[in-house]
């Protein structure tokens, strides 16, 4: 198994193949996830004092705030995974 790299922005980077999901950080019980992660210290925080847009949640039980899109973070991952294929 190869380890897959994805940018959240600003020249951060996160194993591809550990992400569970990536959300908006809007709802309520997002909001309680961030909280709860910065409460148990396993939140990190890439946004580099800027809006959070994006919660990249690993399988680790790390929670990871981006100020990327969701969308752009997960067209990247995709992306990824097509080279991959490919190549």
């Amino acid at each position: 198994m190869s380890i897959k790299l994805i940018n959240i922005g600003f020249g951060n980077i996160v194993s591809a193949n550990r992400i569970i999901s990536i959300v908006s950080p809007e709802s309520a019980p997002i909001k309680r996830i961030i909280q709860d992660a910065r409460d148990r210290g396993m939140l990190i925080d890439a946004t580099y004092g800027r809006r959070t847009r994006a919660v990249v949640i690993m399988d680790s039980d790390h929670i990871i705030l981006s100020a990327v899109q969701p969308e752009t973070v997960a067209h990247r991952l995709s992306n990824k995974e097509e080279l991959t294929d490919e190549g």
